[in-house]
């Protein structure tokens, strides 16, 4: 049997008053997601453990097998990886957003409201790496939209705080903190008395103090400013790391089909076959961008699955844009976009006979949190007998046969079920 594992990002949530106290999948007709459920295995999955709330590096490797404890070593090598960047032990690497801040630091928008186009972050990041001064070589690189990457050469320690208010430092991974109230950003700190740690600390406070005197002044802000787009006028940094992970247990036969470069560097350091996909650019206007964004990535996984379905023995496919939906706190748009995936892609997946379908996701991102929390995701699975579940949602989930799982145990899971 071929086996699809789909993940939906960010899609667990908790009940909306704007959905009359349902969530987004409660709310949502989704016929084909529900046939699975009613023909198929369910359960809820905790992707770490209780009471974390992670972020999708953390997640991801343990929905692909591994102990995230053993094998995270920082998202930030992972984006630098997924980038195209080389880096060397010691190297320190880190996850960056464009954000949008006052003057007193407090943030407006921590992703300059999803219209900065991948052309404006380029020139903007032309612009740091030409006019920020360290003292140590460095390497900032927008990838898509708002987000880019921090690599600063040389023998740093990782054990710093982020400048991101958004996440904090929890061990070797991020966790996700409540949106509540203002938000400013922070001074970089390091978590221990080495000198090394100081270094990195301070060299990362004065990147991101460098690069606001840029970017406030550029002219690509002054033009958005003009257009009423908010300014790119700061560097968010968070999920320092010094080294890559060494998965020696590889995922041999699977092909991937994710857009961002935290997706696809898993899935390549996993030894899965990364396949082609463009993620497309933003017009300046943020969810008829992320429609386009969700058909795109439906479109290619349709046609990959279609044209490469005897080649691969396991494809991973990953849908980002509900998790965007739950950050911005829209239940009405998450609910439309699972829709979307229902009709177009589950649909296209029912008429293909004999295959393994497991659904599921890397954490929730509840709309009334505007963040990720620690709640378990929905868990399906299709093609290992039913257990009477009617509908894929958080709620009728977790009265399936499967009961709670945690991610790095969900591959081995499926082989011992009959």
């Amino acid at each position: 049997m071929k086996t699809i594992l789909v993940v939906l990002d960010g899609v667990g949530d908790l009940p909306c008053l704007k959905l009359k106290g349902k969530t987004p999948l409660e709310a949502a007709k989704t016929p084909n997601l529900d046939f699975f459920a009613t023909q198929g295995k369910c359960g809820y999955m905790y992707t770490i453990k209780e009471g974390i709330a992670p972020e999708s590096d953390a997640a991801v490797i343990a929905i692909f097998g591994y102990d995230p404890y053993k094998y995270i070593t920082g998202r930030g090598p992972l984006e630098a990886y997924g980038a195209g960047i080389k880096i060397k032990p010691g190297d320190l690497a880190l996850r960056t957003n464009f954000a949008t801040i006052k003057e007193n630091k407090e943030i407006i928008d921590r992703r300059v409201g999803r219209t900065l186009s991948s052309d404006e972050a380029e020139i903007l990041a032309k612009a740091i790496n030409k006019n920020v001064k360290l003292p140590f070589p460095f390497l900032f690189k927008s990838t898509i939209q708002h987000r880019g990457v921090l690599v600063i050469r040389g023998g740093f320690s990782s054990n710093i705080t982020n400048t991101d208010p958004g996440y904090v430092a929890g061990g070797s991974f991020g966790i996700a903190k409540k949106v509540k109230g203002v938000l400013k950003v922070q001074t970089s700190n390091p978590l221990d008395d080495d000198e090394v740690t100081n270094l990195s600390a301070s060299t990362v406070n004065s990147f991101v103090e460098q690069s606001y005197s840029i970017l406030k002044e550029h002219p690509v802000n002054k033009y958005r400013i003009k257009k009423h787009l908010l300014p790119a006028n700061i560097i968010l940094t968070r999920n320092a790391g010094t080294e890559l992970p060494d998965f020696s247990e590889k995922r041999r036969g699977w092909g991937a089909i994710a857009a961002l470069p935290l997706e696809k560097a898993l899935a390549k350091l996993c030894g899965m076959k990364v396949l082609k996909f463009r993620y497309p650019d933003v017009t300046g206007h943020a969810y008829k961008d992320l429609y386009d964004m969700l058909r795109k990535e439906i479109e290619v996984a349709k046609k990959y699955v279609s044209k490469k379905f005897k080649r691969y023995d396991c494809f991973y496919i990953h849908f980002k844009e509900t998790d965007a939906a739950g950050h911005d706190g829209l239940p009405i748009e998450k609910k439309k976009m699972i829709e979307i995936i229902d009709k177009e892609f589950f649909s296209f997946i029912r008429k293909i006979k004999n295959i393994l379908l497991i659904v599921t996701a890397d954490h929730s991102t509840p709309c009334s949190l505007k963040a990720h929390s620690a709640d378990p995701v929905p868990l399906l699975i299709y093609g290992k007998g039913k257990d009477g579940v009617k509908k894929f949602s958080e709620k009728a989930c977790k009265q399936g046969s499967l009961g709670k799982i945690y991610g790095k145990n969900l591959l081995n899971l499926i082989k011992t079920i009959k």
